[in-house]
């Protein structure tokens, strides 16, 4: 009796080995043939589950959201909340450091291709509203209307991935100045120890 094959966890296979080559040489050049050399496969398989990169990708991205939706621990603080998404965004262990430089391929990538630029503008959308949404569920917002303080820590902590990622920040001060900035956003001051003296070391 020939084996079962699950064509999703297929193409989450497939996805993976898309995300490891994005982080090592961008996305420009990446082809079906590399992602089917790192699979394993051979690119006929590739084809078989995705009839071109740019629907392989789009798929990564939701590999890559039900992961970090996974992470997330359930807190009706908002303000905990808000800090689990975004810490989630930031380069503090392997797994989001390979995420992080996917990010950083796919929005280099998204300039020239329409639907994955699509697909990026959606999932910034859904994420700034779900930010902005906890900081008015808060009940005590800062001094920032809730929209324009969601966009700046956004703004903010794809900056501080970026930093991370070329060493120019190390991951303590990164979740020191996120933590600064939910203060504003939340109006609710919380005292933070200061970063462990550039050790580097990743919460």
């Amino acid at each position: 009796m020939p084996k079962l094959v699950d064509p999703h966890e297929r193409r989450t296979l497939l996805a993976d080995a898309l995300l490891r080559v994005a982080a090592e040489r961008g996305l420009m050049d990446v082809s079906l043939r590399h992602v089917a050399a790192e699979a394993g496969v051979t690119a006929g398989m590739v084809q078989h589950y995705f009839r071109t990169k740019d629907e392989m990708m789009i798929f990564a991205l939701d590999v890559v959201a039900a992961r970090v939706q996974a992470r997330l621990e359930d807190d009706p603080d908002p303000r905990r909340l808000v800090r689990s998404l975004l810490v989630q965004l930031l380069p503090l262990d392997a797994d989001r450091e390979l995420e992080g430089r996917v990010a950083v391929a796919y929005h280099a990538y998204a300039a020239t291709r329409p639907d994955v630029a699509a697909r990026l503008r959606q999932d910034t959308i859904g994420m700034r509203a779900a930010v902005a949404e906890r900081i008015r569920a808060a009940g005590h917002p800062g001094p920032l209307d809730p929209d324009v303080a969601a966009t700046g820590l956004l703004a903010l902590v794809e900056g501080l991935a970026v930093h991370v990622l070329g060493g120019h920040l190390a991951p303590d001060d990164a979740l020191a100045t996120l933590d600064a900035h939910l203060d504003l956003a939340f109006g609710t001051p919380v005292s933070t120890p200061p970063p462990a003296a550039r050790s580097g070391s990743r919460a």
